[in-house]
Order: structure tokens, then sequence, then C-alpha cells
């Protein structure tokens, strides 16, 4: 009675946790890993969503190297396919060692290793007692038991655990091959069986146990080992290709998203915009961003959030993260002018300066190099993106309709009425995205209609719907692509300048603090961003100098193999011959909306002009500077219009002829200042204050 009670006690001592069938092992594996790929199917970013270990996909045994799996069963259990679970030979072997006073060969089976890491209690600190090994060995008897030795060699491949933080096969091929494990060379499996025993042991040490198993190949093994297990080895689980389109996309582990990008064609983005900002380091800009559409589908080919380097916000996404347009806005702009009828792209706009009365105060619109060039056309005015004629057209069409046009090309940020903008939203003062600005100057490449953009070949192709009219958006585009227009600003050699037709704008924000160029040819639209993301400027970086070289190297790079054509003109648009009064610009073949053409262009005559006071504005208040000399200290009266034989009188005191446009400065206090006709009738009043 008494053997039996102990064997029962025996029985129930080393009773073994249950053991998991191979499906539920299977179907329980999870990676740590979310993966992002290209149209084609080639892997961009791998995404860490799991930091409590490092597992990618499970592999079959059918896709691991048929060296790998000998390597394993001639260094784990070479008697794995013979036996039931435990190796009662190696138990012996190993009892009779230990009995001998002989260092013992370990006798755990690839089964009790399983059992292990399928109950980690078999395999806690001081689990090396007797009792129990015991219950490891009852444990894989019982999934010898129920699992065939493919299903069980399978599993320990996926569960073991390999160098650094890395699980299973898949993750230690790739970090230490850059391969997956089908593609696994004798050498390279005969090291990864080395690792088993010991995975963070040094190179020469896993090297030494290779050599055991196959010491003809030593000298390779060691030279393998060494850079494959040493300290210069690197990560070559993630390409790094996408790392800020990965996080926008993924969201938990184990996805696999497959985006609409090219590659080739991101490596390229990432390639010229990292050559650009090492060029730019010493003029303070450490970051950018490229998008690549195209046109007809809307798929981004290329999404370059940023690429690190210097950045001191390397994970913020440039390519989503809102900035002010600058300039990039103008084009919309002009459209709306010229749709509406409000202008001709050859009609002439005064580039003078111009003061205006907002609830802030005066604003006065100043261009980028601080002067003025008088009478300019609109296709001057917009090539060369001058800053007081864009204002000037926004007094035509409207704020709050320019506001509306901007929010129907995609410009979801701006939420404000156009008010809150004010005059200076005609030079970019809105924040954008670089994704909204290609994906608005995608809408002028394809006559004006506009389309949601795509990153996943899943999401919705929605029809197009018109915002700026065929004729509107072709004659801007002429614009945008005539290297002579913009030559007064530009040069006629700058990036800008491709040796085929594209269209494109740049523009630098307040205080340089962000540099755009945004363009396009009939197939693909190209945008690139470049400044600091922490708001901080830039030194001296213009758009010839900073986004537009990264732009050029990208269009050069689209259209290698098949430059476009030139787009021809719909059916709405008429070319005409014009000169322009006054030799303001050379003659020259233009382009309008039918209807609207006519031979000749110059600048209203002053007595076509009502006359004015256009300085000061009225409500402007003005104090005066204790540190300048108090005779150093005036006012400049400005006006306008035809005012031959007009007064200028303030405080109900004449001070001259209006043409002499007199400096004045009046005392401290509230001043009334009349322009009068020669009847003594008031044609204009201002009121001003000094302080």
């Amino acid at each position: 009675m008494a053997p039996l009670a102990l064997l029962a006690a025996l029985l129930v001592a080393t009773w073994p946790p249950l053991m998991p069938d191979y499906r539920t092992v299977r179907a329980g594996w999870h990676p740590t890993e979310s993966w992002l790929y290209d149209r084609n199917g080639q892997l961009l970013e791998s995404l860490r969503v799991d930091f409590s270990r490092r597992r990618l996909g499970w592999v079959p045994l059918g896709e691991t190297a048929p060296a790998l799996r000998r390597a394993v069963i001639a260094a784990e259990d070479r008697r794995f396919l013979s036996h039931a679970g435990v190796d009662w030979l190696a138990v012996a072997g190993s009892v009779r060692a230990r009995l001998r006073g002989e260092r013992a060969r370990g006798a755990s089976t690839i089964s009790m290793q399983l059992a292990a890491f399928l109950s980690p209690a078999l395999a806690r600190p001081g689990s090396r007692s007797l009792w129990q090994k015991a219950r490891q060995m009852r444990a894989a008897l019982a999934i010898d038991g129920r699992w065939s030795k493919d299903e069980i060699l399978e599993a320990y491949l996926n569960l073991a655990g390999f160098r650094g933080e890395a699980q299973g096969i898949m993750a230690a091929s790739e970090q230490m091959f850059g391969k997956p494990p089908a593609r696994l060379s004798r050498d390279e499996a005969l090291l990864v069986a080395a690792l088993l025993p010991d995975p963070q042991a040094p190179p020469e040490r896993i090297a030494r146990r290779a050599c055991a198993m196959a010491p003809a190949d030593c000298p390779a093994l060691r030279a393998i080992a060494a850079t494959s297990l040493g300290s210069a080895r690197r990560l070559r689980i993630d390409p790094g290709l996408a790392p800020h389109l990965a996080q926008r996309l993924i969201d938990k582990p184990g996805m696999r998203v497959t985006t609409t990008l090219d590659a080739h064609i991101q490596r390229i983005a990432i390639a010229a915009l990292s050559r650009q900002l090492i060029g730019l380091s010493d003029q303070r800009a450490r970051d950018g961003a490229v998008i690549v559409l195209d046109n007809a589908t809307g798929d981004t080919l290329a999404y370059v959030g940023g690429v690190g380097g210097g950045s001191t916000a390397a994970a913020v996404d440039g390519a989503n993260a809102p900035r002010q347009a600058g300039s990039t806005l103008k084009p919309f702009l002009y459209a709306a002018a010229i749709e509406q009828g409000y202008l001709t792209a050859a009609s002439i706009l005064d580039d003078g300066p111009v003061q205006l009365d907002t609830a802030s105060g005066l604003y006065i619109p100043q261009n980028y190099d601080r002067s003025f060039r008088g009478p300019v056309s609109t296709r001057s005015a917009l090539a060369a993106s001058l800053n007081v004629p864009a204002v000037r057209t926004l007094l035509l069409v409207g704020v709050n309709p320019f506001r509306d046009r901007l929010w129907d090309l995609g410009y979801q940020g701006l939420t404000e009425d156009g008010d809150y903008y004010g005059f200076s939203l005609a030079l970019g003062s809105a924040e954008v995205t670089l994704a909204e600005q290609a994906n608005a100057y995608r809408v002028l490449a394809r006559g004006g209609r506009w389309s949601p953009t795509r990153l996943r070949p899943g999401d919705p192709q929605e029809a197009s719907r018109p915002v700026i009219s065929p004729a509107g958006a072709w004659i801007i585009s002429d614009i945008l692509s005539d290297p002579g227009a913009r030559a007064g600003t530009f040069g006629l050699d700058s990036a800008l300048r491709l040796p085929f037709w594209a269209a494109v704008k740049t523009g630098t924000s307040k205080a340089m603090r962000d540099n755009w160029c945004v363009g396009f040819s009939g197939r693909y639209t190209v945008a690139v961003w470049i400044g600091n993301l922490e708001g901080d400027s830039m030194r001296a970086v213009s758009g010839t100098s900073g986004a537009a070289p990264v732009w050029r190297e990208l269009m050069l790079a689209l259209h290698r193999a098949s430059p476009p054509p030139r787009p021809a003109p719909p059916a709405d648009v008429e070319l005409r011959q014009v000169r322009f009064a006054g030799g303001i610009e050379p003659a020259r073949t233009e382009a309008f909306l039918r209807g609207t053409a006519q031979p000749l262009f110059g600048p209203a005559p002053p007595e076509a002009r009502r006359a004015r006071i256009a300085s000061p504005v009225s409500g402007s208040i003005y104090a005066l500077d204790p540190d300048i000399p108090i005779d150093r200290q005036r006012i400049r009266i400005l006006v306008a219009g035809a005012v031959a034989g007009h007064r200028l009188i303030l405080d109900k005191r004449d001070i001259g002829p209006a043409e002499a446009q007199p400096l004045i400065l009046p005392g401290p206090g509230a001043h009334r200042l009349q322009l009068r006709d020669g009847s003594g009738a008031v044609i204009d009043q201002v009121l001003v204050t000094i302080r």
C-alpha cells in the first residue's frame, strides 16, 4: 500500500501544466511589428508597436531552409525524430556522468524546451531541480502525444529567443542576415543553431560552437559571426523608408498595409531631400518634406515626412504639419480674378506703395526685395511673386470669396471666415499642410477639377468636381510655366527652369520659417517644404535655393524616360498678340478667356482715377519718437488720381497744392486732413492722431 501511495504522490507532485495544441499556439501568435508596403509589395517600413519583445511573422516549417532544420536538430536534439518527447538515452548518459563526477551533457529535448516556452513556470529560475525536470518531461511527453514532429519543430523555431530581443526565426534571420529563413545558407544556419543555448554570448563563442558542428568551415563561420553578431551589426528588419506614414496608417501590431507609394520614387525623394538639407545645414535649415502625386489617379507616389539628420523634431510629420503658406496661394487668387473677369493675364496692376486700414491697424504690404516696380501685368506679377499686386487683386476678389475658394481646393485648416485672415491671406498668412498644397496644385494640372488623394489602393476614388474653370486653370498654369515672366525675380536659369514643360510656384513665409516649391507636369505633381519644425527661422534661404533644387531633381528623375508635352489650351482660351503702352513690357502673345482680349494695355491715366488721399490712411495713429530729433520726424502726404488744381487743408489751414505731396508734422492730438478741388469742395478727407 505504501509504494502505491508514494507513486500516487509522485504523480501528483510532477503533474505538468496543461499544454495547448498546435492550432491554439499558432492562433495565439501575434507579431510585435506592423508592416507598410509599396504598391508593388516591396517593404517600406516595419513599425514596432509592442515593445515587450520583437516578433515578426510566424514562419511555417516548409518556409525555412532545410540546412536550418538539420542544424537545429543536430545541435539541440539529435534523436528528435525517434524519441517520444524525452530522450531517455541522453537522460541516462547525464545521470551516469553526474555519478562519475563528470560534466553532464544537457538532456533537454526540443519538446521539453517547447514545453518551457509554452509554460514559463517550467523554466523560471531555480527550475532545474529533479522535480521540475520531471514536470517538464511529462509536459514534453504530452506534447509529443498530440503534436506532429513538424509542428513541434515549427513552433520551437518560432518561439525560441534569439539575439537581443528577437523572438522567432524570422526576427533572428532578418536581424542577423537581412534575409528570410528560407534563404539561409548552411553556415548561417549553423550560427543560428549555435545561438540557441546562449543567444547573448560573444560572437567568438558562437563561432566556436558552430565550428564544433562543422570544423572545416571555421574561417568562414568566424567571419560571418563577426559581421552578423558583432557590435557593428545593424538591424536589417526595417528599411526606414516611410516612418511618418507608417505612424499615420498603423495603429496595432500585425497589420500589413499596402500603400500607393512607389519605393523607387520614395528613395529618390529621400535622397534628394537629404542632400539638400546637408547643403543647407549652415543656413539653419534642419527639416523638410516631399510629396509626389499621380495627377490622373490621385495616388500618392512618395510621402517623405522628414529624413532625420540634424532635425530636432524628427518624429513630427512634416508632410502633414500645418505651416504658413507664403506666396503659394497666389495662383488661386489670380485664377479667381481671371475667371470673374476682374483681370486678364495682360491687365496692368500697380506695384506701388499701399496702406490698408484694418481693425488691428495699418496693413502695409511689402515685396520680398522691398522695392516696387510700378505698373506690371498680371502675368509678371504672379510669375515674379510680387506681393503688392496680389493684395490689390484680393481687394477685387474679396477676402471671404477667396477663403471659400481655398476651402474648396482642400485647404481644410482655414476654419475661420475671411475677416480673421484679412488682406494678408493674399500673401499666405494662413497655415496649410504640404499634402494640401500638393493636391491643390494637382487641381491646376487637371484642368481645375478636384478629387481626394489616395494613400492606399483600397481608398475610395471619389468623382472629381470642378473648382476652377478649365480656361482659368490653363492660363494660370501657362503663367507658372513661363521662365521669361519670372526672370525679373528668379533669373532665366534658376532651379525652376526644366528642359520640358512644367509649371511651378515657390513661397517663403514670414521671417523665413518656411520655404515651399510646388509644381507639376501633365502627369505628376511634386511638392517640397523646407524649414524648421520647431518654428525657428532659417538664414538666407530663398525659394530657388531651398526647396526648388529638390523639386527640380525629382521632376527630372520622374520624366527621364519620357518628357511631358505642353498641354493644349481648352476651347474657351484664345491666344492674341498684345502691346503695352509706354513700353511697360515687351509685346507678346497672351492667353485670354474668349471674348476678353484687347490689343493694347496700359495703366489708367491719372485723369481716369478718383482724386484721393493715398497716405496717411484715415484712422492712423503716429507716435513721436523721443530718440529721434524732432526736425527729422515728418509724415509725407501722398495723393492719387487727377489732383491738378486741388489743395490740401490741414485743420482748416491750407498747406499747399496737392501735387506737391508735402511733409508735415502736426502737434499731438487729433487732426483732419482734407483734399479740396478748385471750387473748395471736399473731395476726400482723413483723420489722424499724433501722440
